[in-house]
């Protein structure tokens, strides 16, 4: 199993899972994370005061899948998250040993 982690523009969350949807991703955690890359914040204006923004609102996906689909959803994220502008996000991919579900007590994939 694969564990795919994703930070994505929050815009774009709702055609991304939307397009993991069509090829059977039926689970992600999504959460509401702030951070920087290259981009290091930047400066806006309120009420006549300069300010700057250190942490940029992202989205972090979580999706555990097989290792014969992780290429196709890691393709489909990349493909459908891309503005082609700065701060776009990154994609991390990483082996999972085990998956327990707490309820039935499966394991493996099919717990996932």
């Amino acid at each position: 199993m694969k564990k795919i982690e994703a930070i994505i523009k929050p815009f774009k969350l709702d055609e991304v899972k939307d397009s993991l949807n069509e090829v059977g991703i039926q689970g992600m955690t999504v959460t509401e994370v702030k951070g920087f890359g290259r981009q290091k914040g930047h400066t806006e204006l309120y009420r006549g005061a300069e300010y700057i923004v250190d942490f940029i609102p992202k989205i972090k996906l979580e999706i555990i899948t097989s290792e014969e689909l992780a290429p196709r959803v890691v393709t489909i994220i990349e493909e459908t998250a891309k503005t082609g502008k700065i701060g776009d996000g990154k994609i991390f991919v990483s082996t999972v040993d085990d998956a327990i579900r707490i309820r039935t007590g499966e394991r493996g994939e099919n717990a996932v």
